[in-house]
This record gives C-alpha cells, sequence and structure tokens, in this order.
C-alpha cells in the first residue's frame, strides 16, 4: 500500500511492517497505540521505524491512518468528559450535601 508519511511516499505491506518492528521492544506510552502481534507499540516508535524518520517529522495520525488502513489495530486516546464548572451557591450546596440544581 502506498502512503504518504511526513511528506515522503512510503510503500507499506503488513509482512513488512511486521519483520521491521520484529525484535524491537514497546516503549512506555501512554497516548495512542498501535497492537502488532501481542504487543502494543506507541505509534510514534513505529513511525519512526518504519519510516526511518524523526519523530518530529510525522504526526501520530498520519501513521495512524497508515497502519489502520493495513490492518492492525490501533488504540487512539479516550475522550475526556466535559468538566462542570460550579458556580459558588451549586459548591457550597454541593458541600453541604443539599441536592445541586441545576
Amino acid at each position: 500500500m502506498r502512503c504518504v508519511i511526513a511528506r515522503f511516499p512510503f510503500e507499506l505491506t503488513k509482512s513488512g511492517v511486521l519483520e521491521s518492528m520484529k525484535g524491537i521492544k514497546p516503549e512506555l506510552g501512554t497516548g495512542e497505540s498501535v497492537i502488532i502481534g501481542r504487543r502494543h507499540y506507541p505509534v510514534k516508535q513505529v513511525g519512526q521505524v518504519i519510516t526511518r524518520q524523526d519523530r518530529r517529522d510525522f504526526s501520530a495520525g498520519e501513521v495512524l491512518r497508515a497502519m489502520t488502513q493495513l490492518g492492525f489495530t490501533c488504540r487512539t486516546l479516550p475522550v475526556a468528559a466535559p468538566v462542570r464548572i460550579l458556580s459558588p451557591f451549586q459548591h457550597a450546596s454541593a458541600m453541604l450535601g443539599t441536592p445541586v440544581s441545576v
């Protein structure tokens, strides 16, 4: 499959990615990840290995898109729920145990 990462074209195959990542230990990461084999790799690590480019040269989205198209399972960051800001009155009511009116 032909894809563009960091403005450079790459011809990637699933078997080629598996071969490139063989023997590479996953780094600890808390962001987006790609499951290759039975391991969870940070997206930027996978991008660096398969493109041989610096991690600052490409975005995680570019690598996620390419890995998804190749059939790998990708995990993205969960979206945080919006935080509800209470007025001073609502905050005081909540502290007293009184139901907060919306």
